[in-house]
Parts: structure tokens; C-alpha cells; sequence
């Protein structure tokens, strides 16, 4: 990605011309980001500014280079001389290429409501004032993994409800797994994505994320993952030889948990008449647990016939709460049509057929990090305060025509009730202690948080 990061053109074309469209006498523009009211979860999970801090504006980023060549681009781009080169030559010049910028946030991992602020922005430099809302384009994108978080989150609270109600809570973090790399549209967004996910599971077949999460965030391992075959690796056997490819399957990994895609020809074959009628004792005596995987059909339904198919043939206990467990030596994981409804759907079915979440897990592809935008948790980066001669002014938007897209005004800060923990958005006058803390300051990183912090901070308390 080193041909597209340039600073000077890692934004949207129009904010070229921004510094020219101030009022005279400007010297500060001062910025928050939110996710407003009405998103579709009701909370944000905060997670991935660091890594587009660390990526894109810690130390030297503007060059006497890039400045050039961002000229020569925006030059044909806009048709004549409309990039502000002299205002980039200063940064360089004065500010030895470090962006004269202070950033506070909440940290990472923190669960917001919505309409709260989570992130300000403000020029540092008073003749810089239009580099705030320049570097919106840029930063408004730690949505996407502040969105998978939020997802993800409510993904685990949903599969943590059942387990609550039919089995045992303690399995949680590996009961949605990651499958994601493949639909997302390039690999720093399976990065990003993966990252996000691993804040509040252990379970990715996504390796970007775990890359990302070691460089970024002080991780060795995120995640973790188990061998598991694909439809090739079953069908390039044959039809007829479908048996040999599952055990195949239980001797090329002899010990701990294995995943095999059962669905190739026959599902209710597969479950009933292979694995447990021909291979039945292999699974048995096998020193770990065979992971059965439905990939298509209407998933409630074919999970909870794949699981009385099981159970008949490996048998069942009953737990505790009065739900049917598979056989330890059995267990099943749906992985195709996974997302935050289907989840639910699932999982009642389920529930409703008297078996506990215990016996399933989930891998999830697009429905995680893919069928989601910024509008999902309705994101948005307004300025709010400006000074302008020496006067500080309150600055927001009011529509007529939609007023869920009110503007908040002046500066503001972060608060926490002592009552019940909950946080507020208050002007920057309210005495309490504010939540955002700076995170970055004139080119430099000023929190570095590890994702064994940011898993803390985003735990159900």
C-alpha cells in the first residue's frame, strides 16, 4: 500500500479547496465523531483508531516528494491549481513533516451508546486550521472496525443467551469463528475485520487479523483455528469414495478437534451412514472430536435434523438445565448463511428441539465483516467548534428536512455516571472527568493499548 499513502491525497477531492472556504480570521477547527442515534445496535464497540494512527500518522508523513507529487495529480484531477501546496510546505517546513494535530478518544474496547462522542479532532497550528476536517475522510474509517466490534458483540450475546439458558456460558470464546477473508474486498479490510472480531473471540480462520493485531497491538496470537477440510479436499476423491475422503479426514489428524464439510453429496447420508455407521468406532476410539459441518440448506432446520441424526447414532445426555448434549466425541459447527438474525433463528430452533447451544459453534463470512457500512451504526465526523478572531463559536447543522441529523455543537467531553456506570455526551464546561483521553499529538502516538486491554475494557460487566 506504499503507492497510496500520501497524506496529502488521502481524502476526498472537494476537501482540497476546503482551506480557501472558511471564514477569514479562522485559526482553529475543532471536530468529534459519533455514531448518531437510530443505528442498529443501540451500542459501539470503539476499536481500530490505533491502527490508523500507527499506519498513517505517527512520525514524518508529509514529504517534499509526496507533496509533489500529490500537486501533479490534483492539478490534472481538478483541471488547474486548486491543491494548497503552500499550506502542506509549511507542515514540512515548519513541522519537519508531523501533522499538527491533537486527537482524544475513548479507548479502545469501550462499549459507547449512541449519540456519544468517541473521537475529537483538532488543528494544533491556528494558520492549519483547515487540516481537521481534511484528515475526516481518512479517520471516519475506523467505522468499519468499530462496526465489526459492535457486530461481532452482539453476535456473542445472542449465542451467550442461549448458552446461559441450555448449556455452559464458559464456551463462549470459541463459539463464533471467523471465515470472513474471502468476502471482504481486500486484505487490510480482512485485517481490519479479522482484528475487530478478535476483540471478542478466540476463534478466525481470518490470519490477517492476527498479523495486524501482532504489529499494531501487541498480540503474539489473537486466535486460534483447528484443520478443517473444503468441499475440493472431499469431492476431488469421488462420489463413490466419499467415505475414504472422511477417513481420511480421522488419520491424517488423529488427535483434537477436526472439522469435516459433510454436505458434498448428502448431509443426512453423511451424518447418519458414514460417520456414524461405517466410521462410527473411528470417531469413537479417535483421540479428539469430529466437528460435522452442514454448508447448505435452510440452516435451522438442517442443523437441528443433522443433530437428532447424531445423536441417534452417538447417543446423548441431558445436562443440567434439561437440554440433549451430543456425544463428546461429536460435535457440529454451521457455517454457511451465518449472520446476527440467522444467529437467533438458529439457535431458538434449536432450543425449541430440546438441544443446548453446547453442540454447536459458528463460523461466520460476509454476515460478519462484510453486510455492514457506516450507515449500520450511522457514523459521522462534524465539527462542532471554531474560532474565528480570536472568538470561539458553536458550530452545528439542523436540517429541516431530517432531524436525526442534528449536529451537536461546541466542545465537548465524555462523561460516566456514578450511579450506574452509563456515558454521556456534556458540554466541556461539566466539571466530571472526562472518558476521552489524547491519543495522539503533533505526530506522535501518545496511548498505545494491547488487545488484552481492549478485550478488558469491552467485557459485559
Amino acid at each position: 500500500m506504499d503507492w497510496l499513502n500520501n497524506i496529502c491525497w488521502l481524502t476526498d477531492s472537494y476537501k482540497v479547496s476546503h482551506y480557501k472556504q472558511y471564514p477569514p480570521g479562522t485559526t482553529r477547527v475543532y471536530s468529534y465523531f459519533e455514531s448518531r442515534s437510530g443505528s442498529v445496535h443501540p451500542a459501539t464497540t470503539f476499536f481500530g483508531l490505533q491502527y490508523w494512527l500507527k499506519q498513517y500518522l505517527v512520525g514524518p508523513v508529509v514529504t517534499q516528494q509526496k507533496i509533489d507529487e500529490a500537486e501533479e495529480l490534483f492539478n490534472l484531477h481538478f483541471g488547474g491549481q486548486v491543491f494548497n501546496r503552500a499550506g502542506w510546505e509549511y507542515i514540512f517546513r515548519t513541522h519537519g513533516g508531523l501533522l499538527p494535530i491533537e486527537i482524544k478518544a475513548v479507548p479502545e474496547g469501550t462499549v459507547v451508546g449512541e449519540s456519544n462522542v468517541l473521537m475529537t479532532v483538532e488543528n494544533t497550528d491556528p494558520k492549519l486550521f483547515w487540516l481537521t476536517n481534511y484528515l475526516e475522510s481518512l479517520l471516519v474509517q475506523v467505522w468499519y472496525p468499530s462496526t465489526v466490534a459492535t457486530q461481532s458483540r452482539a453476535m456473542k450475546s445472542v449465542i451467550l443467551r442461549s448458552l446461559e439458558q441450555t448449556g455452559d456460558p464458559g464456551q463462549i470464546d470459541f463459539k463464533l469463528h471467523d471465515f470472513g477473508f474471502r468476502g471482504v474486498t481486500c486484505p487490510e479490510q480482512a485485517a481490519m475485520g479479522g482484528a475487530a472480531h478478535l476483540v471478542n473471540f478466540r476463534g478466525t480462520d481470518t490470519v490477517a487479523g492476527l498479523v495486524l493485531l501482532r504489529k499494531f497491538y501487541a498480540e503474539p496470537v489473537a486466535g486460534f483455528s483447528i484443520p478443517a477440510a473444503e468441499h475440493s479436499t472431499i469431492t476431488s476423491w469421488g462420489r463413490d469414495h466419499e467415505v475414504e475422503a472422511c477417513r481420511n479426514m480421522l488419520t491424517q489428524y488423529p488427535t483434537g478437534l477436526v472439522a469435516t464439510v459433510s454436505d458434498s453429496y448428502d448431509i443426512f447420508n453423511c451424518c447418519a451412514n458414514i460417520w456414524g455407521g461405517v466410521l462410527k468406532q473411528d470417531v469413537l476410539a479417535r483421540d479428539g472430536v469430529l466437528v460435522v459441518r452442514p454448508d447448505s440448506g435452510y440452516p435451522p432446520t438442517v442443523v437441528v435434523q443433522v443433530l437428532q441424526i447424531l445423536g441417534e447414532k452417538f447417543g446423548v445426555t441431558v445436562n443440567a438445565k434439561g437440554y440433549k448434549v451430543l456425544h463428546p466425541k461429536v460435535r457440529v459447527i454451521q457455517g454457511d448463511g451465518i449472520d446476527f438474525k440467522m444467529l437467533g433463528l438458529i439457535l431458538a430452533a434449536m432450543q425449541t428441539s430440546g438441544w443446548s447451544a453446547d453442540n454447536i459453534a459458528f463460523g461466520s463470512g460476509g454476515g460478519l465483516l462484510q453486510k455492514l457500512n457506516r450507515d449500520t451504526q450511522r457514523f459521522a465526523f462534524k465539527c462542532s467548534s471554531a474560532t474565528v478572531n480570536g472568538e470561539e463559536r458553536d458550530v452545528f447543522k439542523q436540517p429541516m428536512t431530517d432531524a436525526g441529523k442534528k449536529s451537536k455543537s461546541g466542545r465537548l467531553k465524555l462523561v460516566r455516571s456514578e450511579a450506574d456506570g452509563r456515558l454521556t455526551t456534556v458540554p466541556i464546561a461539566d466539571p466530571r472527568p472526562d472518558e476521552l483521553q489524547f491519543v495522539y499529538r503533533n505526530g506522535e502516538l501518545l496511548l498505545n493499548q494491547s488487545l488484552h486491554e481492549i478485550r478488558a475494557a469491552s467485557m459485559y460487566r
